[in-house]
């Protein structure tokens, strides 16, 4: 099923490249793919829209064209959509492995409900911290501990590989087709830099809204990470059919979380390319000011989707047979815990999110090179 929609997928973008560029009437032959590859490709089809000629190619070339610009998931390197689309999943496999002990731990600790702090006696606050973090494995020994930490890797595998490929694969499609309707309103109202912070910033946010299709495969992984009886004796296909729409549940909280922090995400990158660094465009910049950029856009990405990332979670968290409305969660997040339960996680989401981007961009770059020159 994924290997068909991948092809779907080339075959479907390099539709709608062709159909930028002309190629000679009566050739027969797709203007991008001719002279640059190793063979021709036969047009099967050409079409008449708004006065643009549509050409259909057979088959994706297997050799990059240096005439067609497409932008990586960083938002700069040179590569085809099937080469991004498996380097950002092989990105998030790694990602997966390293840094999913770290969300367990940032899940656990946004669901609980009691305090941690003691204060004047730090004992009490370590055996608390042990309690809610590690849960039944808080006595057992140093890789009981570890094991512990890995609940719902079967769901978290799907969901970060989808959501990598998804999002990073994907963001720069939208971007292009913001910059090339709106591209010179932005510019208009904004200055050029502004506004192709805006235009990356927004596609961020559109794809973000966008990941709510994923939706099941989160909650089934959080139900893992913060409430595993939920689950306990139950199959996957027998969640899906039983409970239906209810793995939707919290869709819109989701929706309004993603979207200002993938805003955030994209945006903030853009901001520290074009402003920090003064670069013409992101695939100018260097190793290190991507991993400035990506420091800068993530932490501002978690810090403005905390309150609702806590909402969003506990929401998500409740069983199956007694949901909650996060309004009622509000309300009870303030009357019992205070605002700052609101950024309950943060600090562990912080700590991670640099190395974790950093680590994320750089994989996902050397496996997009390495599926270039291999597919």
């Amino acid at each position: 099923f994924l290997i068909l929609n991948l092809k779907f997928l080339i075959i479907v973008i390099h539709v709608r490249i062709v159909s930028q560029k002309q190629s000679p009437k009566g050739t027969g032959v797709c203007g991008f793919c001719i002279g640059s590859l190793d063979r021709v490709r036969s047009i099967v089809g050409s079409v008449g829209v708004v006065g643009a000629r549509w050409e259909f190619c057979i088959m994706m070339p297997r050799k990059r064209n240096e005439n067609v610009v497409a932008y990586s998931a960083a938002g700069g390197a040179h590569g085809t959509l099937k080469a991004r689309l498996l380097g950002s999943a092989t990105a998030g496999v790694f990602e997966l492995m390293l840094f999913h002990p770290v969300d367990t731990c940032a899940k656990r600790l946004m669901t609980n409900q009691t305090s941690i702090f003691v204060a004047g006696n730090m004992g009490s606050t370590i055996h608390n911290a042990n309690s809610v973090i590690f849960r039944e494995a808080a006595n057992a020994s140093a890789m009981g501990k570890v094991k512990s930490m890995f609940p719902g890797v079967g769901f978290a595998a799907g969901y970060k590989i989808l959501q990598r490929s998804y999002k990073f694969g994907l963001q720069p499609f939208v971007k292009d087709f913001i910059n090339k309707n709106y591209g010179t309103t932005l510019t208009h109202y904004f200055g050029e830099n502004t506004g192709k912070i805006l235009a990356s910033a927004t596609a961020g946010s559109i794809m973000g809204v966008g990941e709510i299709a994923l939706l099941p495969l989160d909650i089934l992984k959080i139900k893992a990470q913060t409430n595993p009886e939920v689950l306990k004796g139950r199959g996957v296909f027998d969640i899906f059919l039983k409970e239906g729409r209810g793995l939707y549940r919290g869709a819109g909280w989701t929706a309004a979380r993603n979207a200002p922090g993938s805003f955030a995400l994209f945006g903030g990158a853009a901001v520290t390319h074009y402003k920090v660094f003064g670069l013409s465009k992101p695939s100018d910049a260097t190793v290190f000011q991507n991993f400035v950029a990506s420091i800068l856009g993530a932490v501002a990405s978690i810090t403005v989707a905390a309150p609702l990332d806590v909402i969003k979670t506990r929401v998500q968290n409740r069983p199956f047979e007694s949901p909650e409305k996060g309004v009622t969660i509000i309300k009870n997040i303030v009357q019992n815990e205070g605002f700052g339960a609101f950024f309950k996680g943060l600090v562990p989401k912080i700590l991670v999110v640099g190395p974790k981007l950093i680590f994320s961009f750089t994989v996902a770059q050397t496996a997009i090179q390495y599926f270039e020159k291999k597919l």
